[in-house]
């Protein structure tokens, strides 16, 4: 089998619903998982049994999963699209030490799980930012506070854009 990217279509919820059971219903999160084959049962690891649930779960929804091999180790291109930022902002963050690098000739290489750390990261300093500007509101402020939110994420998006098309 080559390893290429592939999008599968969503199937149906009567296929789903057993499969979905059977990966909820679980008596305990150290319950364990088995494929059954020819050969007989094989365990499935826990990052599997990971990828199932989330399969399952998006395929529920009506969504549709593309599974892309990544290599362990990536180009600043591949890293910056995995992060939804630009190359030259993500040489920035190698630059000031945010993301561990290497160098191989004069090209950096950033390892994905270094890439995947900085992405958490990230998220939960911006969820602790937002905590702590965050002020009670009414029901009825939410819509205004999320149409103020998206409006600062869209500005600081077309900031970072214009920033960027200044360094290239």
């Amino acid at each position: 089998m080559t390893l290429t990217a592939r999008t599968y279509l969503p199937a149906t919820h009567q296929e789903l619903t057993p499969v979905e059971q059977a990966l909820t219903d679980a008596p305990n999160p150290q319950a364990e998982f088995a494929l059954r084959g020819p050969r007989g049962d094989v365990p499935l690891p826990e990052p599997v049994y990971e990828i199932l649930q989330q399969v399952v779960t998006a395929m529920q929804a009506g969504k549709a999963i593309t599974v892309t091999p990544n290599d362990p180790v990536l180009t600043t291109q591949q890293a910056a699209d995995l992060l939804g930022v630009t190359r030259p902002t993500l040489v920035k963050f190698l630059d000031e030490g945010r993301m561990p690098f290497e160098r191989v000739s004069t090209r950096r290489k950033v390892r994905l799980q270094d890439v995947l750390e900085y992405r958490e990261r990230r998220k939960e300093e911006q969820c602790r930012a937002l905590a702590e500007v965050a002020a009670p509101f009414d029901d009825e402020d939410l819509e205004t506070v999320l149409a103020q939110a998206k409006a600062a994420r869209k500005a600081v998006a077309a900031r970072r854009r214009a920033q960027a098309a200044q360094g290239s």
